[in-house]
């Protein structure tokens, strides 16, 4: 006679030998599956991080020339306080990435295609090296008052006109070159071979 603990054995033996019977014999539906994927925005995030993209620095020299004309003895008498200053100093300039609008960056993984639209390019600063700037003439006519804030008065007119002059010798349209090819080079670092950077025109003030 069989114990309890052997019938049960062989009733588990007997389920197992059933089961597999079942699967292999019973017939069975198509399988069903699916596989869901998520890109991340990895250029999005990517471009943005850049924040401001410096991509082009111009150094510029230049002579300031500022003169406080003044006038004596109801116009009879004129003179001058004035000063020349040999101005050194540095444009840079690129593009300012945090002025992405949305669309201005699309992206198609399955192609490996993507499409970004920059903001313009613009003068990102103007340095004066004041070590290397320095004052050639300072002169101040007999009977003229003497200005002591001349100097600083040269000096940020020197950062103006370096900027102007920066911007005339194609500064902006440079660095609008270069940072496009910039963005596309770090696009395609990240996978996609097929890639448009192009940049909008000047912002509406």
């Amino acid at each position: 006679m069989l114990s309890l603990r052997t019938g049960l054995w062989l009733l588990v033996v007997l389920v197992a030998m059933v089961a597999g019977v079942l699967f292999f014999w019973l017939p069975r539906g198509p399988s069903v599956s699916s596989t869901g994927v998520r890109s991340t925005p990895s250029v999005i995030v990517a471009v943005r991080d850049l924040a401001r993209l410096e991509s082009v620095e111009y150094h510029v020299e230049r002579v300031i020339d500022v003169r406080d004309r003044q006038s004596l003895l109801f116009g009879l008498v004129k003179t001058q306080d004035a000063i020349l200053l040999v101005a050194v100093g540095t444009v840079t300039a690129g593009v300012d990435l945090s002025r992405l609008r949305d669309g201005d960056v699309t992206v198609d993984p399955t192609r490996g295609t993507a499409r970004i639209t920059l903001p313009p390019a613009v003068v990102l600063s103007t340095r004066l090296d004041n070590e290397r700037s320095w004052v050639y003439a300072r002169t101040t006519d007999l009977l003229a008052k003497r200005h002591e804030d001349l100097e600083s008065r040269a000096r940020l007119e020197a950062e103006r006109t370096l900027q102007q002059t920066a911007i005339e010798g194609g500064i902006l349209e440079r660095a609008r070159v270069n940072a496009e090819r910039t963005v596309a080079a770090l696009v395609r670092s990240l996978g996609y071979a097929d890639v448009t950077v192009v940049s909008r025109a000047e912002d509406p003030r």
